[in-house]
């Protein structure tokens, strides 16, 4: 006899600059989601077992790095959109869902966000590159078509990279106060690569995810940079 379960939906907080609670809804892997002063945001989410999306909370964005499956699903995003939500995404998942926002690297968009309590919320978004950079890897990753995003929230600035390793531009993001980092050999970052990256880019807080079962022992050095480690379970 098939068994369901429901998963459990990890989360954790951060206050922004502003003094208002971003609340983190871990999903798994790479999907997870914001609640932030009645706004709810879905990054990269895709059917996991044991989570049903109708039962969470609609999208007001979606935000979509790249077409890969464990990154992008249609089926998932029907049921978590209704006629207002806003998906920002590549050409390449614009191109296959025929909707949506296409940003390109280097591209920046702001906008209101008006609330049905008639809170507007200011929301500043940043595409950055997101690609491998080890020799042979850019089959995975190649430059110039994925994104990463860099979204400012309550004058908190938060950088969500999609699959990368690291990459010399991450020397142009500045003032980062929340990173999310992937860390999955050959796909995406060794641990020394999320450590450089993290020393380079000196976020506040740091959470790794799309790390399957890498052992994630060596980040710890970070806490000597004044970086917080927080990390999901996998």
């Amino acid at each position: 006899m098939n068994q369901t379960f429901a998963k459990a939906i990890e989360t954790d907080s951060f206050e922004t600059k502003d003094g208002k609670t971003v609340t983190i809804h871990f999903i798994h892997h790479a999907s997870f989601y914001f609640t932030y002063s009645g706004m709810t945001i879905y990054f990269d989410p895709v059917k996991y077992e044991g989570v049903d999306y109708k039962s969470l909370p609609k999208a007001d964005l979606i935000f979509i790095t790249h077409d890969h499956y464990d990154h992008f699903d249609k089926e998932i995003l029907n049921d978590i959109s209704t006629s207002t939500t806003k998906i920002f995404c590549n050409s390449t998942v614009f191109n296959s869902l025929g909707t949506g926002v296409a940003l390109e690297n280097g591209q920046e968009i702001s906008f209101n966000f008006s609330m049905f309590n008639s809170v507007t919320i200011e929301i500043f978004i940043e595409a950055v590159p997101a690609y491998n950079t080890t020799g042979g890897r850019d089959i995975y990753h190649p430059k110039d078509r994925d994104n990463g995003y860099i979204i400012t929230l309550g004058n908190s600035r938060i950088y969500i990279p999609g699959d990368c390793e690291y990459m010399p531009e991450m020397k142009q993001f500045k003032n980062i106060d929340v990173a999310f980092l992937p860390i999955n050999q050959p796909y995406t970052m060794t641990v020394e690569q999320a450590v450089f990256a993290a020393k380079t880019m000196k976020p506040k807080i740091l959470y790794p995810i799309h790390y399957s079962d890498t052992d994630l022992t060596g980040l710890s050095v970070l806490k000597k940079e004044g970086i917080d480690v927080r990390i999901f379970k996998m």
